[in-house]
């Protein structure tokens, strides 16, 4: 059976290039087929392994891929995938509209469906540019996605997905069903431990739909350390919240930049535990903070209501307030949480796991197929 694996583009470390990298590993003579790659900011992915768009060959795509929407569908459709029984695409945009054979099987592993064309475009056009012409022109190049995205769902015969949240999503916009395989979580990297300095924790990019500002007033106004791991546009904004509660020129809140994946499991293991305000189609942080054996704090809502068992492994808030935030911590220090039963919980999502459900789906799904498709 020859794979090949699909990713939408290789441009920076996030939750769906870890996916990408156990899938490689499930399938280690499996090329992988990119729009775009950063070896700066990616290196582990160069190689032999690896064959990129054309898009790799225009000056700025490599660093600044989503100023190029518009050609990202011919982009992908160029990949000549005849070759292979199997196609694995980990998409959550471009990359499940490769075009395959009638011969070849197309499973995608779909992180969500297109957020900026679906259910996230308004915001979309809103935050990218505050030029009127942009916000002008944008819902027309978005519609032409929108049809593109719609049509290019229906090559893939199969769909997995990381939560029943995101099935859903899937089943409304696509119209197709979802097998749901949770991504895998390297919980060997954390260690329990049974003690914390104090703070609290967010482990975010600082953009405007994490609803940093809900943690950070939380704590500010409960007199609680906070410390907040990760970069993002909304980086100043948030500094400058935090300055301003109680009149004070410092905060309790610490902002630490860009935190290396070698650092993030002492950060975790000094934590008293991880705020998770957002609402996130799965969120591998709480799991994280879980293998730490640490209780995450978080918004009821999308894939938190999957990974967090409610007085448990963590608390749930069901209103995205500093007020109700602030509730959800102080009843979170009035209980007593057993560090080695929220580790045995995260102990479930480990990468092999992950790859032992998909590859026994993908041979399963494969099988049905040649039995559907032989003459």
């Amino acid at each position: 059976m020859r794979v090949a694996l699909v990713h939408d583009y290789l441009t920076q470390l996030g939750g769906a290039e870890r996916v990408l990298l156990n899938l490689m590993r499930a399938f280690p003579y499996a090329p992988v087929f990119t729009l775009a790659h950063d070896p700066q900011q990616l290196p582990e992915f160069s190689g032999p392994r690896l064959k990129t768009s054309f898009l790799q060959r225009i000056p700025g795509a490599r660093r600044h891929h989503r100023y190029f929407p518009l050609l990202m569908p011919l982009a992908v459709e160029q990949f000549d995938l005849s070759d292979y029984d199997v196609v694995l695409s980990a998409s959550h945009s471009f990359g499940k509209g490769v075009v395959t054979s009638p011969q070849t099987l197309h499973i995608s592993y779909c992180f969500t469906p297109t957020r900026y064309v679906w259910d996230d475009s308004h915001r979309y056009v809103r935050e990218f540019s505050r030029s009127r012409f942009f916000q002008r022109l944008a819902p027309l190049g978005l519609s032409y996605i929108r049809i593109w995205d719609y049509y290019a769902s229906a090559r893939v015969d199969s769909y997995l997905t990381l939560s029943r949240y995101v099935a859903q999503r899937i089943k409304k916009y696509y119209h197709r069903a979802a097998t749901v395989i949770a991504p895998p979580v390297e919980v060997d990297r954390f260690t329990v431990s049974e003690h914390d300095e104090g703070y609290y924790l967010v482990v975010s990019r600082l953009v405007p739909y994490k609803r940093i500002e809900i943690a950070i007033e939380a704590c500010e106004r409960l007199g609680r350390r906070l410390k907040v791991a990760g970069t993002g546009p909304e980086a100043e904004v948030l500094k400058t919240l935090a300055r301003q509660y109680g009149g004070r020129s410092t905060s309790r809140t610490e902002f630490l930049g860009f935190v290396p994946d070698a650092q993030l499991p002492a950060l975790y293991a000094g934590a008293k535990a991880l705020l998770f305000p957002q609402e996130e189609d799965f969120g591998i942080t709480p799991l994280e903070a879980a293998a730490s054996g640490k209780p995450t704090i978080a918004y009821g809502a999308g894939g938190a209501l999957e990974t967090i068992i409610p007085n448990v492994t963590g608390m749930l808030f069901y209103e995205q307030s500093p007020q109700a935030l602030s509730q959800a911590i102080t009843a979170s220090e009035q209980r007593r949480w057993e560090r080695g039963v929220i580790r045995a919980h995260a102990e479930r999502y480990r990468p092999q796991v992950f790859m032992d459900k998909i590859t026994e789906f993908v041979h399963t799904e494969w099988l049905a197929f040649r039995q559907n498709t032989e003459p």
